[in-house]
């Protein structure tokens, strides 16, 4: 595995810092306003943009991941233009055409999210059936976020398969549970992969999904691996397909998603970076959307302008100040050294 580069002095990493917040045009992943840390170094920008909850061992590779795109750039692509799928959050079937919209013409793949806590299987089933009905021809995922036991993922995926889907992106936690419907599904004869998303991006061990069997398939995303390098490294290691995502990212870590696409061998499925499109606001004036079905590999360099607009009030800042101040200290530790 890669070894990571030296991070930068705090001083410096500050010297460039800006944090944002973002309004969601829909409310996804529990969020409706994003907020998030864009830096700026000699090679460009980078965003650190770990969620609240994530503490600060786990968001050094958020660090790690926006040092390399600011400081040390990107490995160079194998290929310029970058597939996407629509992303449907967990909204009412009703409302899944007004979704769909915001990706505009071309769209060939969609991930609809499921298992949505205080919903229940009839509104995921009612969603999907929604999409499938507005895009009869397109290659359809599920994620539930390891929102399901075994039981209920078996359940769920038998009768949401019945509308033709790819894969289910995380349908239960643990690895374990991962094999668990593997196994089960192809009892069933139910013809649906299994993808692991947080049993690869929050593991440990990245590569304890591949050893075991449990799934068809990872997703991958730049941020919590740690960087381009380090998620290339995974990969090429695990030997199974992948597809590239986004954690709610804004342009600036969407461009850090395209660098991994454009530098994989091979890049068999469309890719979940279409997500600036569920965003009211971003921080480029020609933000990273899609265009028919893709999007093009070009910089992200955020609008100063834009940057002064969305610019979260001082006590947020101070937050995010103090917050990156925290992980900087953990990502320079030596590994095995802990803080006293």
């Amino acid at each position: 595995m890669t070894e990571p580069a030296p991070l930068p002095p705090l001083d410096e990493l500050l010297a460039g810092a800006h944090v944002v917040a973002l309004p969601m045009r829909v409310r996804f992943r529990g969020v409706e306003v994003r907020e998030t840390m864009l830096l700026r170094g000699p090679a460009g920008w980078g965003e650190f943009g770990p969620f609240p909850e994530y503490g600060d061992t786990e968001a050094a590779a958020w660090l790690r991941a926006a040092v390399e795109a600011a400081w040390h750039g990107f490995p160079p692509p194998r290929r310029t233009r970058i597939p996407v799928n629509a992303t449907v959050p967990a909204v009412p079937a009703a409302r899944v055409p007004e979704v769909l919209a915001r990706f505009g013409t071309g769209v060939r793949a969609v991930k609809v999210k499921v298992a949505e806590r205080g919903q229940d299987l009839h509104d995921d089933a009612a969603r999907v059936a929604a999409v499938r009905a507005r895009l009869p021809d397109a290659e359809l995922r599920v994620d539930a976020n390891g929102g399901w036991d075994v039981p209920a993922a078996l359940a769920a995926l038998e009768r949401l398969g019945e509308h033709g889907l790819a894969y289910a992106e995380q349908p239960v936690p643990t690895v374990a549970g991962l094999a668990a419907v593997r196994e089960g599904l192809a009892d069933r004869g139910v013809p649906v992969l299994v993808a692991a998303d947080e049993s690869v991006r929050r593991a440990s061990d990245p590569l304890a999904v591949a050893r075991a069997g449990a799934a068809d398939l990872l997703v991958v995303k730049a941020a919590p691996l740690g960087g381009v390098r380090r998620a290339l490294d995974v990969v090429a290691q695990a030997g199974l397909p992948v597809v590239v995502s986004s954690a709610l990212d804004s342009s600036v870590g969407i461009r850090a998603g395209l660098a991994l696409a454009a530098a994989l061998p091979e890049l068999p499925y469309a890719c979940g970076l279409g997500t600036v499109s569920l965003m009211r606001e971003d921080v480029l004036r020609e933000p990273l959307r899609p265009v028919d079905g893709a999007l093009e590999l070009r910089d992200a360099v955020p609008d100063p302008g834009l940057l002064a607009a969305r610019a979260v009030p001082a006590d947020r800042r101070r937050w995010w100040l103090e917050r990156v101040r925290r992980v900087h200290a953990a990502a320079s530790r030596p590994r095995g050294v802990t803080a006293r």
